[in-house]
């Protein structure tokens, strides 16, 4: 039997309107263009690019919280685009969590985590009170947390346990997807280990597909299965996480790959740097968004757009790779 993507998407895009002076006409602004994938329970799709290449409007769309403007998108098998929107969120909110950057400012501060961890119990289920405190036990002890943590409150703790809180809260209601937006950037990169490996440790124990959006290559290398590169909105490059990172295709990802530290200093990366600013998304260049910054750019790239297509492991969106 074969198995379903928990997750089908297929040339999402996300417009919005922006106002941008008193008397002047809206404008359209690219937040997303083109995403598509399939991801699987198991599995760990890592999102990556620069601030304000669409990571976080990907992730507004797989958790509910914004609909695409066009494309489609499938979760657990029910197509967003052709139900009723009430029911679905009411049915997807247990099948689709998220684990917020910063775990001090996601946690109610007035709350106790036996609280926090209780609510989305109250609200999504039947379970009485004593139900309820033996899941919240369970699951604190699952994410490394004691008993008597339940009685304190947020700021009583260190970030990785506060991070562990956020992560026991979005685990409380059983889901299948997890969508983790720079789940571990506001943490100690000594902490940021331990948090990883408990994400490792409880997707193996419980088949969660997770949607990791991140900035950090040296991050995403240890726990995705497949990579997807983003720039001013769009894919760039698109692979499993070993292709992308052993033979970058794209100019930018090779930017982004020659930035980060290496663990194996005997292979010699040439430093990449990539110059000028990134683009505004309200008026984004010609052609290849990326080639006012690229170095390999001809005049081809000023003036056409290209498009994904496969070359051996990897989609690549660049019209000088062939």
């Amino acid at each position: 039997m074969t198995q379903q993507a928990l997750i089908q998407a297929r040339d999402l895009h996300k417009y919005y309107s922006v106002k941008t002076g008193l008397f002047q006409a809206n404008q359209s602004l690219q937040a997303l263009s083109g995403a598509s994938f399939d991801l699987y329970a198991g599995q760990t799709l890592a999102v990556v690019g620069e601030s304000g290449c669409g990571k976080s409007t990907l992730a507004r769309l797989l958790t509910l919280i914004e609909q695409p403007t066009a494309g489609q998108l499938s979760l657990d098998g029910i197509d967003l685009a052709n139900a009723n929107k009430k029911e679905v969120a009411k049915q997807l909110r247990q099948t689709v969590q998220m684990v917020f950057q910063d775990p001090f400012g996601s946690l109610n501060p007035r709350q106790k985590v036996g609280d926090i961890l209780q609510e989305p119990l109250i609200i999504n289920t039947d379970l009485n009170a004593d139900q309820r405190r033996e899941q919240v036990l369970a699951m604190m002890q699952r994410v490394g947390l004691r008993d008597e943590h339940i009685h304190r409150y947020p700021h009583m703790f260190s970030g990785g346990q506060r991070q562990r809180i956020a992560i026991a809260r979005a685990l409380i209601l059983k889901p299948k997807i997890v969508v983790l937006d720079e789940p571990v950037s506001a943490l100690d990169v000594s902490i940021q280990a331990q948090v990883l490996n408990l994400l490792i440790e409880l997707q193996q124990e419980l088949g969660l597909a997770y949607v990791f959006i991140s900035h950090d290559l040296s991050v995403v290398r240890h726990i995705a299965d497949q990579v997807l590169v983003m720039y001013l909105g769009k894919p760039v490059e698109q692979g499993a996480s070993e292709a992308v990172f052993n033979s970058p295709q794209h100019p930018y990802t090779q930017a982004l790959l020659s930035a980060t530290p290496q663990a194996n200093t005997d292979r010699k990366r040439k430093r990449i740097k990539l110059t000028g600013e990134l683009p505004s998304p309200l008026n984004p260049p010609s052609g290849c968004s990326f080639h006012p910054r690229c170095q390999n750019a001809v005049a081809q790239c000023k003036t056409t757009a290209p498009v994904m297509q496969q070359h051996g492991d990897v989609s690549v969106a660049c019209l000088l790779v062939v």
